[in-house]
């Protein structure tokens, strides 16, 4: 394709002819691509003046500062070859063709120009200069892709993949002053990743010569970090676009073990959202089975499950929605005799039981054992959602003791069988669990540790109460040294009520 892009107003007035110049691929640059362009000359001489002033840069590559042309540079007028000052002279007529070949050898292109420029502005360092920098205090970023990743990576080292990398290094940097020292496989994304950065501000900003490749064959350690696959990526996509969660936090979320109480209307929605949201282990006691009149609410279980153990019927539901996780069943009643048993060990257990014997059960083995406890209870169109933890190491909060230290009558509280309860309403409660736990298993976030959040669904209103630790709690006080034995639970509620 041939363009007219002359520059100069004289070259469209004096009536001299036009011939077309053929641009070398390097010189190009100059020409937006084209690779003939018409400019206007009585000589050959005049023309090669005219096509300098018409495309700035291309000058200095065939002409000298006095305007003579560099000795590694041919210029053809048809198929002669014009090799003195002097034939430089030659007049030319309208349609002429006049050729640019300047000597080539297969050497740099604009890739390996932008390279070395980048070379000369950012500052490379040896693998051991890099570890010795990291032990310094700098962050030492691997921007591979995750596949790359998944074969090994500089023990301590952090994954930001180049692509995410100037959206997601304020997570990891405190300012523009951080040290940072960019790795990739053998040193070239790096170097460009750093002139991302430095573009972005950053002012302290170096990459690794040689890579991850030479990391390796220098003897430095390595370890194989844990890695999401490529099914879990796409199921978890959207996880992974969060700051908060990102792969970190998946993996975390992989690893993390819930134990619930119960399969009913609190740990239908729980457990879903869990199973969905990749929690690794689900663990499900309940010693009950599916009834037709809890499907209203359970939305675990189904018409055809009736009948069945309800921990078999919710571990073929959670399976079916992510076959990935492990989920594991306890058809038992939580008793004082096996509950250190079944609750030892989990992370976090998520209270959806529907009777005080079982909630204070749980209480005191989460308060014995230091294990979240994420508590949830609806009566009719009321729901409560709180966490207590008063086992956590900063800012310890309550237990359940604290806020409820004996049970209530029954008239006061009537279970769902004699009360009733609008089928929706667990939903919204169960789900505040979920979000509690995810929360939990991710450290992120203002939990409800010393807060009693409660829900009115015929107002709609949420409101969130301040509950203080007892000091004088017997079970979390502050002369609690070892947390008493566990009671006959049974008991104590009917005394309790009575």
């Amino acid at each position: 394709m041939t363009i007219r892009a002359e520059r100069d107003s004289e070259t469209t007035t004096d009536g001299s002819p036009v011939v077309r110049v053929r641009i070398p691929t390097p010189l190009r640059v100059h020409t937006a691509g084209e690779a003939e362009v018409e400019i206007r000359g009585w000589t050959v001489r005049e023309v090669l003046a005219r096509l300098a002033r018409a495309h700035e840069g291309i000058g200095p590559s065939i002409l000298g500062p006095d305007g003579t042309r560099r000795r590694f540079v041919n210029i053809f007028l048809a198929d002669r070859a014009l090799r003195s000052e002097e034939d430089l002279d030659t007049p030319v007529s309208g349609g002429d063709v006049i050729a640019i070949l300047p000597a080539v050898a297969g050497g740099a292109g604009a890739k390996e120009r932008r390279l070395s420029t980048l070379r000369d502005e950012i500052p490379e360092v040896t693998p051991g200069e890099a570890r010795e920098l990291h032990r310094s205090g700098a962050l030492l970023i691997d921007v591979r892709e995750p596949d790359e990743v998944a074969a090994g990576m500089p023990v301590g080292a952090r994954h930001l993949v180049r692509g995410y990398l100037e959206l997601r290094i304020e997570e990891h940097a405190e300012s523009f002053d951080t040290p940072i020292v960019l790795m990739c496989a053998g040193g070239v994304r790096s170097l460009l990743a750093a002139d991302d950065l430095r573009r972005l501000g950053f002012r302290d900003v170096r990459s690794m010569a040689g890579g991850f490749g030479r990391w390796k064959a220098d003897g430095l350690p390595v370890e194989i970090p844990a890695t999401l696959g490529a099914s879990e990526r796409e199921r978890y996509g959207r996880h992974l676009l969060i700051p908060e969660v990102g792969e970190r936090g998946q993996l975390a979320l992989r690893n993390g073990r819930v134990l619930l109480i119960g399969a009913g209307g609190l740990g239908s929605p729980a457990a879903l959202y869990l199973a969905a949201a990749g929690v690794g282990t689900l663990g499900i006691i309940d010693d009950d089975v599916v009834d037709r009149s809890n499907l209203q609410r359970q939305i675990l279980h189904t018409d055809d499950g009736v009948g069945t153990p309800k921990v078999d019927s919710a571990r073929e539901r959670l399976l079916a929605l992510n076959p990935d996780i492990e989920v594991r069943t306890y058809p038992e009643r939580l008793s004082s005799a096996n509950a250190e048993r079944l609750l030892a060990g989990w992370d976090v257990i998520v209270d959806g039981s529907d009777n005080f014997a079982t909630r204070y059960l749980v209480n005191d083995v989460t308060v014995r054992f230091g294990i979240p406890n994420v508590h949830g209870s609806i009566y009719r169109f009321e729901g409560q959602v709180s966490v207590f933890w008063p086992g956590r190491e900063e800012s310890p909060g309550p237990c359940y003791r604290c806020l409820y230290p004996e049970p209530p009558p029954p008239e006061l509280a009537p279970s769902c069988a004699e009360a009733g309860v609008l089928g929706v309403l667990p939903g919204v409660v169960g789900t505040l669990e979920a979000v509690e736990t995810v929360k939990l298993l991710l450290g992120i976030g203002e939990l409800l540790v010393g807060k009693l959040l409660h829900y009115d669904a015929l107002s709609s209103e949420f409101r969130t109460f301040r509950v203080d630790r007892d000091p004088a709690c017997e079970w979390c006080g502050d002369a609690v040294g070892t947390p008493p034995e566990l009671i006959d639970y049974e008991a104590f509620c009917a005394v309790g009520a009575a």
